[in-house]
């Protein structure tokens, strides 16, 4: 028998690295799946933060152990996390509700009880850096568990840095929603979304983020994805699409008088308060906060509310077959907020939109739709007031402030519609009169009905009266050539086509052009003055004015209570909202609100108010003027002028436009 001849020790022993380079690489390999494929941990995100979580000063306002008791709506969000039907949350939280804690303990359990690679998204590099800073490093040196597992960034471990943290069986990134590498590169299984309302539409130009990034859990049967966010405008938010297409619960407390399950919202909420005058600027006292439930009616305390049962209620349990549940969450059920600074803030901001949307979405945890707190029609019917009446016992057709009056008017195939408005100091307006004029605007019925309002005297309880200034008419549509011929007819009565465009840098009256209008066999009859004005500034600057909640304040809105300024008028003047549509190369529009198809109550509206802004003139003189009229005043060396019809107009030379 032959013996084999033995290798030579340095060939076995390079032999013997080599199989052992050749496992440990097949070890590295295998290893994330056989860490997917091993059983989960027998406890929940709740028992492990109640178990394992320490708070420090530093890291929160409460020390020591981790308490769910205090945030019991936060309970069935993290337990949802761990259950293995459940493979998306959505959470649409307003602040200090905990929605960072239930992040943090989610990401701590991963750590401790269940690693694999996790990926957790922020608006911006920059809070992804400060996220890291100010709630993961002190969650992991405060949890002694997670200080044995994850090595201090300032170690030679080069795996561990601020916005990267390594730990057996994983590592936590941390990046920007504009890092297209960051997002679309390695596998990872659980996937954190953070304030997703601020981020960027586009990774880098690479498409949406978040869809890049859950690219990245394809090969994970047991991947979870968490998006999380405070909302912010209706129509732009990309948490409200997400919480669509969930579970869509909210949060609901039980009535302690009808044992009803509602959501405490703003709307409930009623409260007394006091104001006060400090260096020129008004102040706010609340001294009553109290809840009026919807079902019964019955009040409660801010105490009794926070005490009484509650429970999550879904809209959409549907959702549940497909693994996503969504949980929307305001601050009224906070331990941290008292109803009386959240009503306080609200006070303060009322009279500014941009801070009064920060109300609306960081505590009432609200959409903002750019109407300010105008939430429908009712609230602006509520508003309507009586104008008093003459001495004959007829309604006055113009109240005392009005000095200015004039006209909007939309053409429609077969009618016009218009609106007369009146204009006062600090840009207070004064509903006149809404009307509809029936036909064809070729039709000359029709027209002589519109010269009947443009040639009228409004009357004053007084007597005196005043007429139409300017008369702006749209001349879009199919009788475009009619309008402008007929414009030009009255341009001595100060009447002008406009042509609306939109788009926010368009500006709201520009000067005046001239254009040429033919007869219906294409023949050149003239021309005539035509207004350019940008429609979308002027909508704005509509609905900011009725957000002003008193009368006499810059650009109050006054309304008669009269039928013509009934719920069809208002269901159009508030028909439209500005929406992003990030598609678009001007992503700002203006869009038709559902059921408010009719919008021409806005647009008459738009156009008077444009008429307005295309008139200069002397608006103390004129008060002067009416006040000498009768008698209240001295009159001065001149003669004043004739009392019964005052006409407001204005030349070429007083509108800056030397042309015509």
């Amino acid at each position: 028998m032959k013996s084999i001849p033995k290798k030579p020790d340095k060939l076995q022993e390079e032999e013997r690295q080599q199989r052992l380079a050749r496992a440990k690489r097949l070890n590295l390999a295998l290893r994330p799946c056989l860490l997917a494929l091993a059983p989960p941990s027998d406890i929940t995100v709740t028992e492990w933060a109640e178990t394992k979580r320490r708070l420090s000063q530093e890291a929160s306002a409460e020390t020591g152990a981790f308490r769910v008791s205090r945030t019991p709506y936060v309970r069935e969000i993290m337990d949802a996390f761990t259950d293995p039907k459940v493979s998306h949350i959505v959470f649409v939280a307003a602040s200090q509700v905990g929605k960072s804690e239930f992040i943090n303990n989610a990401i701590g359990y991963i750590i401790d009880e269940d690693p694999s690679s996790i990926l957790f998204v922020q608006p911006t590099v920059e809070d992804a850096r400060e996220y890291s800073e100010l709630r993961i490093a002190p969650m992991i040196r405060d949890c002694p568990s997670l200080r044995a597992k994850v090595a201090d960034p300032k170690s030679r471990d080069s795996k561990n840095t601020i916005r990267q943290k390594a730990y057996p069986g994983g590592i936590l990134t941390m990046c920007g929603s504009m890092e297209a590498h960051s997002l679309a590169s390695k596998p990872i299984r659980y996937l954190f979304g953070d304030e997703m309302d601020r981020w960027a539409t586009s990774a880098g130009g690479e498409g949406d983020p978040w869809l890049l990034a859950l690219r990245r859990q394809t090969t994970f049967y047991n991947a979870k994805a968490v998006e999380c966010s405070t909302p912010t405008i209706k129509g732009a938010s990309r948490i409200e699409k997400a919480y669509n297409t969930g579970t869509m619960e909210r949060y609901k407390s039980q009535c302690p008088h009808c044992g009803g399950w509602h959501e405490i919202r703003f709307r409930d909420i009623r409260f007394e308060y006091d104001t006060h005058i400090v260096a020129g600027e008004k102040t706010y006292e609340v001294r009553d906060v109290w809840y009026c439930c919807p079902g019964c009616g019955a009040v409660s305390d801010e105490r009794t509310m926070k005490r009484q049962p509650a429970r999550w209620e879904a809209a959409n349990p549907a959702a549940l077959t497909k693994g996503k549940r969504s949980f929307w969450l305001n601050a009224f059920v906070s331990p941290w907020v008292r109803w009386e600074k959240i009503i306080g803030e609200f006070l303060d901001a009322r009279s500014d939109p941009a801070r009064l949307q920060v109300v609306f979405n960081t505590l009432f945890g609200e959409l903002w739709e750019n109407r300010g707190d105008l939430a429908s029609e009712d609230e602006m019917l509520a508003r309507r007031e009586d104008y008093g009446t003459d001495a004959n016992g007829e309604s006055v057709e113009v109240p005392e402030g009005v000095l200015v009056l004039t006209m909007g008017v939309d053409t429609q195939d077969n009618r016009l519609e218009y609106e007369v408005v009146g204009h006062g100091f600090r840009d207070e307006t004064w509903g006149i009169q809404y009307g509809v004029i029936m036909g064809r605007p070729d039709s000359g019925e029709v027209w002589a009905q519109l010269d009947e309002l443009i040639n009228k005297t409004w009357r004053y309880a007084d007597g005196q009266g005043v007429r139409v200034s300017v008369t702006f008419m749209d001349e879009g549509g199919h009788f475009t050539q009619t309008v402008r011929a007929q414009c030009d007819r009255r341009l001595s009565r100060q009447v002008f086509a406009i042509k609306g465009f939109p788009g926010q840098d368009i500006p709201y009256v520009a000067p005046p052009k001239r254009m040429l209008y033919q007869d219906a066999d294409g023949k050149v009859k003239g021309t005539c003055w035509q207004y350019q004005i940008g429609v979308d500034s002027g909508k704005q600057q509509i609905m900011d004015d009725l957000k002003v909640q008193e009368p006499g304040k810059r650009g109050y809105c006054h309304f008669p209570d009269r039928d013509e300024y009934g719920e069809r008028y208002f269901r159009g003047l508030l028909s439209e909202r500005l929406e992003y549509q990030p598609k678009k190369k001007k992503p700002w529009v203006w869009v038709k609100l559902p059921g408010h198809e009719r919008n021409e109550a806005l647009d008459c509206r738009n156009y008077a108010m444009a008429a307005r802004k295309s008139l200069r003139c002397d608006l103390a003189k004129i008060e002067k003027e009416l006040k000498q009229a009768r008698g209240q005043i001295s009159p001065s060396a001149k003669p004043a002028r004739p009392a019964q019809a005052v006409r407001r107009v204005g030349s070429g030379s007083d509108l800056g436009f030397d042309a015509w």
